[in-house]
C-alpha cells in the first residue's frame, strides 16, 4: 500500500465536497478498489468512504418499487428484500462470501459495473433507476460498457428504485473461485412485458437479451426460449470458458431463470 488521505463523511452534500479534490476517489465497501490500490493500478490521493452516511443506507418501499440506499450492504439487500423481492435477495445472499457481503455495496458494485457482478444484471433486468446526487438514470442508459457507466467524475450513486415484477429469477453458473458470475441471467416479468439481462458473458458488460425478452412476453414458459440463442461473436473467451460455452450457458442460464420464477 501507499500513502494517502482519508476522509469519513457523514452526509452526501460533505462526500461531494470531499470529491472535489484533485485525485479523491470515491469508497464504497472496497472490495474491488482496496485490491487495485494494492496491485498499484490506481494511486488516488485521498480516499472518500461513503459507508458512514447514514442517508445512503437502508432499504424502504414507495409507490411500487423498493429503494435501496447506494452504502447499503449486500447482506443487508439479501435480509431487507426477501419479503417483496425474492429474486434479488437471492442475487445478493449469494453475492461472494460473507465477508463480501457484509462490506460490500450495491452503489459500489454498480459505480464499478463489473462485467461479471450480479446486480448489474439485477439493475438492467428489473428496469431499475440509479439515483446519484445529481440525477435519475435509468438503468438501460447507466450502463455502457465493461466497467464503463453514465456516471460523471465524482458523482455518487446514493440510491437504487427497483420496480418489483410479477414474476422474477436470477439463476448464476458461478465461477467457484471468485462466485463472480461466468453467466448469469436475470429474467422479470412485469405487466408490460418481460425484461432479460446477462452478465458475465458479454465482452461490452451487462446486456439485454431483446430476442428472449420478444419470446417470453407472448409465452412466459421456459419452451418459449426453445431454438433461441446469443451469437458466440463478442461473448468473453477465457480460462474459464470460451465465448462459445457461454452463449450456450446463457440460453441454459435463461431458461432455468424462467422456470424458477414460474
Amino acid at each position: 500500500m501507499y500513502a494517502f488521505d482519508f476522509e469519513k463523511p457523514g452526509s452526501i452534500a460533505d462526500a461531494v465536497a470531499a470529491l472535489k479534490d484533485e485525485d479523491a476517489q470515491a469508497l464504497g465497501g472496497g472490495q474491488t478498489l482496496i485490491p487495485t490500490l494494492k496491485q498499484r493500478l490506481a494511486m488516488p490521493s485521498k480516499l472518500v468512504s461513503l459507508t458512514g452516511i447514514a442517508e445512503m443506507q437502508g432499504i424502504s418501499k414507495a409507490g411500487g418499487e423498493i429503494v435501496i440506499g447506494g452504502a447499503t450492504p449486500h447482506a443487508a439487500v439479501a435480509d431487507g428484500v426477501a419479503g417483496d423481492y425474492p429474486a434479488l435477495a437471492e442475487l445478493a445472499a449469494h453475492i461472494g462470501d460473507p465477508a463480501v457481503r457484509n462490506r460490500g455495496t450495491i452503489g459500489g458494485s454498480l459505480a464499478n459495473n463489473d462485467p461479471a457482478a450480479c446486480y448489474p444484471a439485477a439493475a438492467l433486468g428489473s428496469g431499475a433507476t440509479i439515483v446519484t446526487d445529481r440525477r435519475e438514470i435509468v438503468a438501460d442508459d447507466y450502463f455502457q460498457g465493461m466497467f464503463t457507466t453514465a456516471l460523471d467524475e465524482g458523482e455518487i450513486v446514493t440510491g437504487v428504485r427497483f420496480p418489483v415484477p410479477e414474476k422474477a429469477s436470477y439463476m448464476k453458473f458461478e465461477q467457484p473461485a471468485s462466485r463472480f458470475a461466468l453467466v448469469g441471467v436475470f429474467v422479470a416479468k412485469y405487466a408490460d412485458g418481460v425484461r432479460v439481462a446477462v452478465t458475465g458473458a458479454s465482452e461490452e458488460g451487462v446486456f439485454r437479451w431483446s430476442e428472449a425478452e420478444a419470446a417470453l412476453s407472448s409465452d412466459f414458459s421456459p419452451a418459449a426460449l426453445d431454438g433461441l440463442s446469443v451469437p458466440a461473436d463478442g461473448m468473453i473467451s477465457d480460462l474459464h470458458g470460451s465465448g462459445a460455452y457461454r452463449a450456450h450457458l446463457v440460453a441454459v442460464m435463461a431458461k432455468r431463470a424462467v422456470a424458477a420464477a414460474g
